[in-house]
């Protein structure tokens, strides 16, 4: 049971973390405007630009959220050798995060979504991107890097963010769970459909719902718990994963943990919220349940608090890490009895 004396000793204890995150990177930019016209060219909105905003998305995203809760972050990805890596590295410095884990490649571009944002609501978006698969050199050269960094330098979590980009392959997959292994250090897992039951040994794996349904390729129901823990059950047994925790959007997040004695079932609600856009969302549950299992947390504090996180940042208007601060204050007012 939480206390106020162990919730802020938690998060005086994520200061002390230091996370490596591997997969897909990508710049979040933005257009923010005003509408008040639509065009006489073609029946569409005009937005009348007001600002410009690059962000750092994707896997990128994850480590500005660990960086927030006052974990030190470290990227593992590969990017193009292009004007845009330049850009994404010139964010990753200006956020105080190294850039000795990016490998360049000639052979690919570095994603970039495009977001225009008219009267606070998001009008278009437009990728530019390559999502092919990693080749065997880009591969070696991934692989060879993460081991660097595991051989030089500390990091009490791994975290594996899949957007389909290409950068996780299945072999990438294996070996960056087994070197992790190696080094005692706990994976965490954010999947896509593709590789979905690659990510054996994992410690945590958190899909949402629509991506559970996907990997498993069922069309069981999100209402009925009971039908949900079995399929999660049956998949713990087949990817041998400690933890997996599946976020249902209004309806809060589930957890199973796969215990040595016995087995642990925990549905947590989500908390209404001013939903104003969902985006990133997925990528701040990781990073605060990554630092809690760093942590040795119980699966239901893990939950409760990625959930809440969650909430959080729906809140804010486009990509958005978590407010530290803020999340230990609703911890203290919704999750402490």
């Amino acid at each position: 049971m939480l206390t106020p004396e162990s919730v802020s000793r938690l998060f005086l204890n994520f200061d002390e973390l230091r996370v490596l995150i591997v997969g897909d990177v990508m710049i979040d930019s933005y257009l923010f405007g005003t509408v008040d016209r639509i065009s006489p060219e073609a029946p569409v909105p005009v937005v009348a630009v007001k600002e410009r905003s690059e962000r750092l998305g994707g896997a990128a995203n994850v480590a500005l959220n660990i960086k927030a809760l006052g974990s030190e972050a470290v990227i593992c990805s590969v990017v193009g050798n292009d004007e845009r890596a330049k850009i994404f590295e010139t964010l990753l410095k200006n956020h105080h995060m190294p850039v000795n884990g990016l490998v360049r490649s000639d052979n690919r571009i570095t994603t970039t979504k495009f977001r225009v944002i008219g009267n606070n609501v998001q009008m278009l978006r437009v990728d530019e991107e390559d999502t092919a698969d990693l080749n065997q050199t880009e591969i070696q050269q991934l692989l060879d890097k993460f081991e660097q960094l595991l051989q030089t330098e500390h990091f009490d979590a791994v975290v594996l963010q899949d957007y389909n980009k290409g950068v996780l392959t299945k072999e990438v997959i294996r070996k960056v769970i087994e070197r992790a292994a190696k080094h005692k250090i706990p994976v965490t897992v954010d999947p896509k459909r593709k590789n979905f039951s690659a990510y054996q040994g994992a410690a945590l794996f958190k899909p949402n719902l629509k991506e559970l349904r996907d990997g498993l390729g069922k069309t069981f129901s999100g209402n009925n718990f009971d039908e949900l823990f079995r399929e999660i059950g049956a998949l713990q047994d087949e990817m041998r994963v400690q933890n997996v925790m599946v976020t249902l959007s209004e309806k809060g997040v589930i957890i199973r943990h796969k215990g040595k004695s016995e087995n642990i079932e925990i549905h947590i609600p989500a908390h209404l919220r001013n939903i104003s856009d969902v985006s990133g969302a997925g990528d701040t549950v990781i990073s605060v349940a990554t630092l809690c299992v760093a942590l040795d947390q119980e699966p239901a504090t893990i939950a409760a608090i990625a959930n809440l996180a969650g909430g959080l940042v729906c809140e804010e208007v486009g990509v958005v890490p978590i407010d530290k601060n803020k999340l230990h204050d609703e911890v203290l007012r919704l999750l402490v009895r």
